[in-house]
């Protein structure tokens, strides 16, 4: 009976401690897993947009610090400092890094990266991010994941391909990962009652052979189109700028929202490139998403179907954007968006 016993106990305490040294294993890689968040910031002002990649970086465990750079970012470091669970601000001031040219920026991060020996490193999918981290990575030598939507493990993402119809699974080997995260997919961080400390970064001083020479923004009182939780856009059916906005900014006025536009109405300058929503555009994901003379090409889509209420007003029934829309009106928009707004404005 002995040898029996002792086979039986054999048979079950193996798995028991394969389970245990797993778990354990697991334990000490979350421990050893450190990610750096790239934060933006513009005169001074933290874009509280890009504490996404807090977010984010918490799923994947393990210690959590923040970077920002430009110049008078103290107090944009000390707001991102006030986010429970991180646990450090890398600050860098100094006025070359303000426009984020990734010609310089790209050195600092990397001189950032190496000394605290990230395992993760961490951006928004923006046009910052889309321009900076593609060099760090380079410089690196990594691989840069892009877009992603979900992680699964410290190695292992989930991002979209062929503009949203199909979706990859990534496992990368790199030993520092260079991710860039889909804002929409993962909610910012809300500075609260966290305590991290603000520390001064390196500051390799890199030589650039560009410099910044004038920038032209569109200017608007309205919602931020990147954040906002109402957006009305146009599409080319609106016909000309000066319809486009006789029609459209009313619209968003009564709703509180902010202005989005189509490629093709962008194309045919109806609208300034900054509203342009889509694959080559800004991705969102508002509570309300309004369609107007928008047919629904599949690029469109893919920069707002995880809006959480679509609604589609357009002339053509059998418009395709109709078919992922929660509302539908079928009817010329000239006549039926004025109608709206007039009834939005009453109630």
């Amino acid at each position: 009976m002995f040898p029996t016993a002792r086979r039986v106990l054999g048979s079950a305490a193996g798995p028991l401690l394969g389970r245990g040294a797993s778990a354990l294993g697991r334990c000490r890689r979350r421990r050893l897993l450190s990610t750096l968040a790239i934060l933006e910031q513009r005169d001074g002002q933290l874009n509280l947009a890009s504490l996404s990649a807090f977010t984010a970086a918490k799923k994947l465990g393990g210690t959590v610090h923040g970077f920002v750079a430009g110049s008078k970012v103290s107090a944009a470091a000390e707001q991102a400092a006030k986010v429970d669970g991180v646990e450090q601000i890398i600050a860098v001031e100094n006025e070359a890094y303000e426009k984020g040219l990734p010609e310089n920026y790209a050195p600092l991060l990397v001189e950032n990266i190496k000394k605290g020996n990230y395992t993760h490193v961490i951006s928004g999918h923006t046009a910052f991010g889309k321009n900076v981290l593609p060099r760090v990575a380079a410089l690196l030598d990594s691989q840069q994941i892009s877009d992603i939507t979900s992680i699964h493990d410290e190695k292992t993402f989930v991002r979209p391909i062929y503009a949203g119809n199909a979706i990859a699974t990534v496992e990368s080997s790199d030993p520092v990962r260079i991710i860039t995260i889909r804002g929409t997919a993962f909610a910012p961080a809300t500075p609260e009652s966290g305590s991290a400390a603000v520390v001064r970064g390196v500051d390799p001083k890199p030589e650039s052979m560009t410099e910044w020479v004038s920038e032209d923004l569109a200017k608007s009182d309205r919602p931020d189109l990147a954040t906002a939780s109402k957006v009305v856009a146009g599409g080319r059916g609106l016909k000309s700028k000066e319809d486009f906005d006789r029609v459209m900014l009313p619209l968003a006025d009564a709703l509180g929202a902010a202005v989005g536009a189509s490629r093709a109405a962008v194309d045919s300058g109806y609208a300034d490139n900054s509203l342009q929503v889509g694959q080559t555009g800004k991705v969102v994901a508002p509570q309300l998403y309004m369609a107007v003379g928008i047919s629904g090409a599949i690029q469109h889509l893919a920069g707002m179907k995880d809006s959480k209420v679509i609604a589609a007003i357009n002339k053509d029934a059998d418009a395709p954007i109709f078919q992922v829309a929660d509302v539908g009106l079928v009817g010329d928009l000239f006549e039926k968006v004025p109608e709206l707004t007039e009834k939005i404005k009453s109630s």
